[in-house]
Formats: structure tokens, C-alpha cells, sequence
């Protein structure tokens, strides 16, 4: 499953890098620590976040992740839009809380 059929199935809007969206998705990864996602993170996962600054692009990059999902209906920082468009590495938006949205997420990728 790419990135484009996850945001579609879930609603998602896509506020940058449209053209990562055919990243293959190997699972996800929850958490609001950078420093978690960067030790236990995978790549190829959607990274399931509320951080909205542009560290969350650094860290997407080093692990290769395949998206970020924001979650509660929050907005990414402009830095974070420009570093999401040059790494091309797409960023979502849910108004679901990151609870439900693993699950949903989880169910689909199993």
C-alpha cells in the first residue's frame, strides 16, 4: 500500500509534497519524542505525530520514513511545509486523535 491510498481510505488532507504520496508504507510509528522516533522508528513507516516544527522533517529524513501524519486538526509550521516539499516526503492532517488513527492505520496495514 503507498502513501496516496492510506490518505484516501482515512480522509487525510495532504498539506505538502504531493508527489511523495506513491511512497510504499512498510507500517507506522506513533509517538510525540523525536528522540524515540529517531532510535525505534523505521523506515518506510508513517511517523503518527501532534509536533508541527521543522525538526520533525530532520528526523523523517534520517530515518527515511514514508509520511507524517499530524493528528487533532493541527497545522505544520511554513518551515516545515518548504523542508516536507525539498525532502519530498508528504505531510498529512487528521482531525482523529492519534489513538483512533493507529488503530484505523493499523487495521488497514495488517
Amino acid at each position: 500500500m503507498n502513501v496516496k491510498e492510506v490518505a484516501e481510505r482515512l480522509s487525510l488532507n495532504v498539506f505538502s509534497a504531493p508527489e511523495g504520496l506513491d511512497r510504499e508504507v512498510a507500517g507506522g510509528y506513533s509517538s510525540d519524542l523525536l528522540s524515540d522516533v529517531m532510535g525505534h522508528a523505521q523506515e518506510g513507516q508513517i511517523w503518527i505525530t501532534l509536533q508541527t516544527h521543522k525538526n520533525i522533517m530532520a528526523v523523517a529524513s534520517l530515518k527515511d520514513l514514508a509520511a507524517i501524519i499530524l493528528v487533532k486538526g493541527f497545522v505544520p509550521d511554513q518551515d516545515t511545509l518548504e523542508l516536507s516539499a525539498k525532502e519530498g516526503i508528504p505531510v498529512l492532517g487528521t482531525k482523529m486523535q492519534a489513538f483512533e488513527l493507529s488503530g484505523k492505520l493499523y487495521e488497514m496495514l495488517k
